[in-house]
This record gives C-alpha cells, structure tokens and sequence, in this order.
C-alpha cells in the first residue's frame, strides 16, 4: 500500500532555489518531495510556503485540519525563518536590542503544541532537522543595500549566523526528543561533506539541486527502513 504524507515548512521543503542565471527565486521541479514521489510508493501533498515560521505553520495546519487524517505522516520543517532577523531594521540601529521572528523559546513551545496537533489529527508527525548555512556568503546576502558594518557590529562576527541558526536546529532536536516524534537528520548529510557549501544556492541558505538531492537520499533510506520494518 502506498504511503501518504503531507508536508508543512518553508521554502526549503517547499523546494525554493534561487536561480544564479535568471537572478530570482524559482521552484526547483526536481526537490527532494517531488524526487521521493517520483522514486517510491509515496503520495506527498507539499503545503510548505515561503518565508514560513512555526507560528504561520499552525495557521496552515489549522487551514488544512480536516485533511490530516487522510495522512500516514505528517512532515515538518520550521526553523529556518524562526531564527532570522529585521536585518534592515539592525543596520539601522546596531546597539539596539533585536529579537528574531521567533525568540527561541517560543520556537519550542509553538512546536510542540503544533506537533500536539497532528497527533489529535491521526497523522503521525516527523520531524526534518535544518540543513546548515554558509555564514559568509549569507552575511553577503543580507548586508546587499544595508551597512553591512553595522549588521557586523551587531553580531560580533560573521560565524555567529552560523551559531545561531544552529540553536534552532538543536531546538528542533529537543522537540522532536521531548515529544517522542522521529527525527529525520538532514543536517549531519551535509556536514559529513567536505564542502558542504556546494550543495547551498548563492544566498548561503538555500539546498540548491545537489542539496534536494542529498535531502531526498536521506529521506529514502528512511522510507526504506520503514517499509523493511513494517513488511
């Protein structure tokens, strides 16, 4: 029997890239949901939007509540825009206190009780780690048109993006551990190469093709191990 899963996140599971020739944001036709369609028994309906935070992520499930229960699994990926920040706002006023989309804390407990949700649904929810970022070329990114001097000013040095994106990725860790949900580790894919920076867009943040790739050969041998398990 063919598994269904649904997938909620932001615009790496909705597989955003940007596209270095044409300039712009674009939808990768081969992401790494669409490559587990393509190559296993899974029927995925993929609700990730852009810019999505956990808050905007139960809006969504709420959106969508009643068609849950028609899910096996229940995929989330939140995190990545929970940590950034009001980057113009900050090469504005540097020495200003500045708090994320999503304060850490609240992260946890939004997740949670999002992951409580599906739980009531009948679907059965997994989790997606973050993949990492390249701190240097996503500096470069958000500091276009900004005092790139004062951003730096306010982070102390480059690789504190790299830090703090990583405290949410470990939040995710501790949410998926406290809510007893599985955990798909995207994130050690990535860093168990040697230039992991090859599989990230030009923005320093997005998996590019290659990046979709290694998410969906990750995913795979997840699928693989659920369906030896269960046959």
């Amino acid at each position: 029997m063919d598994l269904s899963v649904c997938v909620f996140g932001d615009s790496v599971s909705k597989g955003v890239i940007f596209d270095s020739v044409l300039k712009k944001y674009t939808l990768l036709r081969d992401s790494f949901a669409n490559r587990i369609s393509g190559s296993f028994p899974v029927m995925i309906r993929n609700y990730s939007i852009f810019g999505c935070t956990v808050t905007k992520g139960m809006d969504l499930l709420r959106r969508h509540w009643n068609e849950l229960s028609n899910f096996d699994y229940t995929v989330l990926e939140f995190g990545g825009n929970d940590c950034d920040f009001d980057w113009a706002d900050i090469s504005e006023n540097p020495e200003r206190e500045h708090l994320p989309k999503t304060p850490v804390g609240i992260f946890e407990q939004k997740y949670t009780e999002l992951i409580e949700q599906v739980k009531r649904s009948g679907s059965r929810p997994v989790l997606l780690t973050l993949p990492p970022i390249d701190a240097k070329r996503y500096f470069a990114w958000i500091s276009k048109g900004l005092n790139a001097g004062a951003i730096l000013k306010f982070l102390g040095d480059i690789e504190h993006i790299y830090r703090w994106h990583e405290r949410y990725n470990l939040a995710v860790c501790r949410v998926a551990k406290e809510c007893s949900v599985p955990l798909i580790d995207i994130s050690s894919a990535f860093l168990e190469k040697h230039n992991y920076q090859t599989l990230l867009c030009e923005d320093g943040i997005h998996p590019n093709e290659n990046g979709h790739r290694l998410i969906s050969g990750v995913i795979g041998d997840t699928i693989r191990n659920l369906r030896t398990a269960t046959a």
